[in-house]
């Protein structure tokens, strides 16, 4: 399974982008995607995280701001970031847990992330 992410970019304090990552591979089942972020000197952290049962976790920075979705007939997972503040600047990895078709075993797979970068 091979992750794209896009979205990214130049934002000022306040706004509203949305990030995008879309699965792609052959016979493969999504399990759990979520969105990760890493800032320089700093360690990776999750942002969101959503199941295939479409159970929700969010980061403390990231409650009331974010929200994740997905679309599991477009194999994508979106997060949809309000209020952007100099400190969500990041890069943003998107991230899958999925398996083969029929196997129980799961695997994960990163996207090559997606530069957010909040500055006026």
């Amino acid at each position: 399974v091979q992750l794209q992410a896009s979205g990214g970019g130049l934002v000022q304090p306040g706004g509203s982008p949305r990030l995008s990552c879309v699965a792609s591979g052959t016979r493969f089942v999504i399990r759990s995607m979520g969105w990760y972020r890493q800032a320089p000197g700093n360690q990776r952290e999750l942002v969101a995280s959503i199941t295939d049962g479409d159970s929700l976790n969010y980061a403390d920075s990231a409650k009331g701001r974010f929200t994740i979705s997905r679309d599991n007939a477009k194999n994508s997972v979106y997060l949809q970031m309000n209020n952007l503040k100099p400190e969500d600047t990041a890069v943003y990895l998107c991230y899958a847990q999925w398996s083969f078709s029929g196997s129980s075993i799961r695997r994960d797979a990163w996207g090559q992330g997606t530069q957010v970068t909040v500055s006026s």
